[in-house]
């Protein structure tokens, strides 16, 4: 896993370091700055076309010519979300637990205080994703987010020992290397007053930002209500200096002000996007952004999936 860091101005890129003068609107003069902070145990290289643990096999084969038959892919895809929700119960994650707290708790009532009911949403978002024919736009989605996103950490540190301890590792190193990034190449202005998470989800990476940066104001903002209100809702239960605020807004039109984040972040969104969307997060992430301030992204390659299947349902 790596985590592709860039200051203002630049273009992502990752297995290098780049440094060069860049002039922004208005003539102010930025530094543009890219790094690839990689973390985690024997990171495999980026170029490969899969891991080494894969590869192409028979079944991989078997399973990509089924799904072209459509009636067999509704059935196919029952059996592996079972067979997911399964594997991630025999790791220690209660997904079914996680899941029904959700939907019996009162997230309905935050969804229709949170819900921007003019959002209008792009065609791509409207489309069966994560194996939910309404994508993110429904309760099943956003209850077992949390969950999914547990069971991905430990995917990928398989030798952690627990869940805890690999969800750290994950989210710990893309703290460090945030900071780190920031602190090296903000100069001056390496103060973070001003947070945004982008693609927040039900809030999982904004918690840790909010928790990492104690004194900054930190701020959730995602396309779908339902993982709105879940995050909300748990937000609510906590007691902390800087309460998170969540925004209902398309992240490639925010609606926010300009220059007025120290840190944009990015976790975990660009590859649930198609070109163009990531083009405009790209650019909404960099009107947004300080002078001197950190974009920052952390995503997973869609490519380690051996099983087509598997990628209908798993391309976090």
């Amino acid at each position: 896993m790596a985590a592709i860091l860039g200051r203002a101005g630049t273009t992502a890129t990752g297995g290098f370091r780049r440094h060069h003068q860049e002039t922004s609107r208005g003539g102010r003069r930025r530094d543009a700055v890219v790094v690839a902070a990689v973390t985690g145990a024997a990171p495999q290289e980026g170029s490969l076309e899969r891991p080494a643990w894969s590869g192409e096999t028979p079944v991989s084969r078997l399973v990509a010519a089924l799904i072209a038959f459509k009636p067999l892919y509704s059935l196919m895809k029952l059996a592996s979300r079972e067979v997911i929700i399964r594997t991630a119960e025999k790791s220690n994650i209660p997904w079914r637990e996680m899941t029904r707290k959700v939907l019996e708790s009162d997230v309905y009532e935050v969804f229709e205080r949170i819900r921007d009911p003019n959002i209008i949403y792009p065609d791509y978002y409207l489309s069966p994703f994560h194996a939910y024919d309404e994508g993110n736009l429904s309760w099943l989605a956003a209850a077992e987010a949390e969950a999914a996103t547990l069971s991905i950490a430990k995917r990928a540190i398989p030798e952690a020992t627990s869940i805890e301890e690999a969800n750290q590792i994950v989210r710990g190193n893309w703290m460090n290397a945030i900071e780190e990034h920031h602190l090296k190449y903000s100069g001056e202005n390496c103060q973070i007053n001003d947070i945004l998470d982008i693609g927040c989800s039900v809030g999982v990476s904004t918690r840790y930002l909010a928790e990492r940066f104690p004194s900054a104001k930190a701020v959730g903002l995602d396309l779908s209500p339902y993982f709105l209100a879940v995050a909300a809702q748990k937000e609510e239960q906590l007691c902390r200096q800087n309460p998170i605020r969540w925004v209902h807004a398309n992240g490639e039109a925010t609606g926010l002000p300009p220059n007025s984040f120290d840190v944009v972040s990015l976790a975990y969104v660009c590859h649930e996007c198609p070109a163009g969307a990531i083009i405009g997060l790209a650019k909404e992430a960099f009107r947004l952004l300080r002078p001197g301030g950190t974009i920052a992204l952390t995503d997973n390659s869609v490519r380690k999936f051996s099983l087509p299947i598997l990628i209908s349902y798993c391309t976090w």
